[in-house]
């Protein structure tokens, strides 16, 4: 299924997922992602708080940044708590006009089966022209597979997460844990648009799933507010080509200054660690 975007507007078609990201690999030569994770009172107070303000903040983020990064993630509940859908959408179209090479995840975490799934799927693909978008694989399969259906998108699945709280269940049993099942699960079904998502704060962990799965692209949360440790995740991480990663930061980034000069400030974060990660890819 190829996705048609818009309410009766075709806003145009775009490459792959996956094509897009090895593209913008080799563009900023950086595994970084940045998440839009914007909340209203951590504005500088030169922004209105409401939508304009929300919209503006993002995009200045993104311009701020693009040189560094190989994919923006909006959050969607950041979105969504405050009724401000519409300002996702125009949020994903600017990156989309105005640097369309870089792909866009929306974190939406979506985990449903049937009919409601594919509504979450037309939700993520055609009312937001997200490139991708993270699902949760509870529900199995048949959960997963409407989103996969659409196979110009890419569907990112969780994995082991990098709250600490995640092995509860996902390391558990230990001789078969379900982290593993859903890595193989998911290469098993691959056509080429799946990805896992792999907590840094976990590093051993995205060794052991990288054995599993040699070359399929890991999305990695957890290197930035939650300290996980980048140069493990690199040096476990990485896909037999050498590039496989997609290692997000938010608060670090977006966050780096609270007062007028944050697009400074988060073009300076997202440029440290786009150094940080090419400098140890080299090594």
């Amino acid at each position: 299924m190829t996705a048609i975007w818009g309410f009766g507007i075709i806003r145009g078609v775009r490459p792959a997922f996956i094509e897009q990201l090895q593209n913008a690999w080799t563009q900023s030569n950086s595994f970084l992602c940045v998440g839009l994770d914007p909340t209203l009172d951590r504005f500088p107070k030169s922004l209105s708080r409401d939508e304009r303000g929300l919209v503006r903040f993002c995009s200045e983020i993104v311009d701020a940044t693009q040189s560094s990064v190989c994919a923006f993630k909006p959050q969607f509940a950041h979105f969504a708590a405050l009724g401000l859908e519409d300002a996702l959408v125009e949020v994903i179209d600017y990156i989309h006009k105005t640097y369309p090479h870089i792909p866009v995840i929306l974190d939406a975490k979506r985990g449903d089966v049937g009919s409601t799934a594919e509504r979450y799927a037309e939700e993520a693909f055609v009312r937001y022209g997200a490139d991708a978008v993270t699902v949760n694989p509870y529900l199995g399969w048949d959960s997963i597979a409407p989103f996969a259906d659409y196979e110009d998108r890419g569907v990112i699945v969780l994995c082991h997460t990098s709250n600490p709280d995640g092995g509860w269940l996902q390391e558990y049993p230990v001789d078969d844990p379900v982290y593993l099942r859903v890595a193989r699960l998911t290469a098993e079904k691959d056509t080429g648009n799946l990805m896992l998502v792999l907590g840094a704060t976990f590093p051993e962990l995205i060794g052991k799933v990288r054995q599993e799965v040699p070359s399929m692209p890991f999305l990695v949360p957890g290197v930035g507010t939650q300290g996980g440790d980048l140069d493990a995740v690199l040096d476990l991480g990485r896909s037999v080509d050498g590039t496989g990663l997609v290692i997000n930061a938010s608060r670090s980034v977006i966050y780096a200054s609270d007062d007028d000069d944050f697009s400074d400030a988060a073009a300076s974060a997202a440029h440290v660690l786009a150094n940080k990660m090419e400098i140890v890819a080299k090594n």
